[in-house]
């Protein structure tokens, strides 16, 4: 006698067809039926957007709606010479937190901002110890702000 070819497995997998098969057919007889209740129109619901920003449902009053000119629209970034710059003291103070003479670097707190900035040996102009107050220049070095043209205060 030969094995049936039905395996458990395959059965299971047409049950699940058949099921699929099922809801896609309810779900399409709901949709005529809702379909027929608005008479015969489909229904598209609408969102509109207020004037700050947020959804609604009801359309927007003409009355709110603000007239804009296009000549006052500004396109790009404003020239350096719009804007308002302020007067940046390039030389800072602060503190110095470690300095090892042997290594020849350390490091210098500002007052303003207590940000901690790397100084070289090369960068002295005053020898310095730690703990002494300074004043410095900021420089771009290859890991960030560098500490340059460092003197005793």
């Amino acid at each position: 006698m030969a094995k049936s070819q039905q395996t458990f497995n395959k059965s299971e997998k047409e049950k699940k067809r058949l099921k699929k098969r099922e809801e896609k057919r309810k779900k399409m007889e709901a949709r005529k039926l809702e379909k027929e209740e608005n008479g015969g129109a489909e229904s598209i619901p609408f969102a509109y957007v207020d004037q700050f920003g947020n959804l609604t449902d009801t359309p927007p009053n003409p009355a709110d709606k603000i007239k804009v000119k296009a000549k006052n629209i500004v396109l790009g970034v404003p020239k350096k010479e719009d804007m308002e710059e302020e007067e940046y003291d390039p030389i800072r103070k602060g503190k110095v937190s470690f300095f090892d003479h042997s290594k020849g670097f350390g490091f210098i707190i500002d007052t303003e901002d207590q940000e901690k900035y790397f100084c070289h040996v090369s960068g002295l102009i005053d020898e310095i110890q730690e703990n002494d107050k300074v004043q410095f220049e900021l420089e771009k070095g290859n890991r960030g702000m560098n500490a340059v043209r460092v003197k005793l205060v």
